[in-house]
């Protein structure tokens, strides 16, 4: 699998692209299509029309990675119904539509909080001062 950092942007083209393109084609779409910078970093993901291939094309400081996966069966699911020509994803979600798992029937849950309080070590020795002396 490949290692991708949190702030990684992760794009998939909506429409499905003609899979005879390589590195030069789908940087065109990126560029021309889908209105982005490849060379900014992240990673873009192509459909072909029977969705049972699948392509990623990353751009890694010196040269474009051009991922490339073919079911023996099934298909591709599309993660989400938009009327955009891309969709962002995030690493799980981009995990999941390549092991197979449709994002419209997953449930997910918050595991951590928006906000945080930090206390510094002030905070913590006045209370535990004010809890001996009670």
């Amino acid at each position: 699998m490949l290692g991708l950092q949190v702030s990684t942007k992760i794009f998939l083209c909506r429409e499905a692209v003609d899979f005879r393109k390589a590195h030069d084609g789908l940087a065109a779409i990126v560029r021309d299509h889908l209105g982005e910078d490849l060379f900014a970093g992240g990673i873009f993901i192509f459909l072909n029309k029977r969705r049972d291939r699948i392509k990623l094309l990353e751009w890694d400081k010196n040269g474009l990675w051009l991922h490339y996966k073919r079911l023996e069966k099934g298909t591709f699911r599309w993660p989400v119904k938009s009327s955009s020509r891309k969709v962002a994803l995030n690493r799980t979600e981009l995990s999941m539509l390549l092991d197979g798992i449709e994002l419209k029937a997953v449930r997910t849950h918050q595991h951590f909080t928006d906000s945080i309080r930090i206390h510094g070590r002030d905070a913590e020795q006045r209370k535990g001062r004010a809890a001996a002396r009670y």
